[in-house]
């Protein structure tokens, strides 16, 4: 069906799939707001965590100490940090259910997409990848060119791009440290 709409276009594979991820990525965000981000639980966590997460950079500064005892302030301080890790891990568990109904989606794709493009090219890539890429990019495509790029390639790119800046455009993605994903992300309490 994609195909026939876009067949007289010369890129008219490419740009179905494009259009196929947008909407994938669009119908994936809008059942995770519907399941996920508008549910009650969810942000009243989200408040929690950024009230926390507020209190403690304020607790944190030396001007705002006044006469409170570093004993005191580093209780208050750690309890606040210990609400914000629970905060914070909650949030996670959130994000695993986003990436559940994410998994899912793309899986059906995956298979829509096995039976629209099988075996066909449906981007030039402008150079030849290296072997690792190369196994990505021309999976399930015969011939000899490397250059061809098969639908999973693309789609994949596509989804992570559009999916990452459509959190971001909608406001999806998680508040501060709740994301757990970062690498070199700092520990709470190190400034003490």
């Amino acid at each position: 069906m994609a195909q026939l709409l876009l067949s007289h276009l010369r890129y008219s594979n490419s740009l179905a799939v494009v259009a196929i991820s947008i909407f994938s990525t669009i119908l994936c965000e809008a059942l995770c707001w519907l399941l996920i981000y508008h549910t009650n639980s969810y942000k009243s966590l989200k408040y929690a965590f950024n009230k926390s997460s507020k209190k403690l950079k304020g607790m944190k500064n030396p001007k705002n100490s006044g006469e409170i005892t570093r004993k005191s302030r580093t209780r208050k301080i750690d309890r606040v940090a210990t609400s914000l890790k629970e905060s914070s891990r909650d949030l996670y568990l959130f994000k695993l259910k986003s990436g559940a109904i994410g998994i899912l989606v793309l899986l059906i794709n995956f298979g829509l997409l096995n039976n629209l493009f099988e075996g066909k090219p449906v981007a030039k890539l402008p150079f030849v990848p290296s072997q690792v890429v190369h196994r990505l990019s021309h999976r399930g495509l015969s011939g000899d060119d490397m250059t061809d790029c098969s639908v999973f390639f693309l789609y994949f790119l596509c989804s992570i791009a559009i999916r990452a800046n459509l959190k971001k455009l909608l406001g999806f993605s998680l508040p501060g440290e709740a994301g757990h994903g970062k690498l070199f992300s700092m520990p709470f309490l190190k400034s003490i």
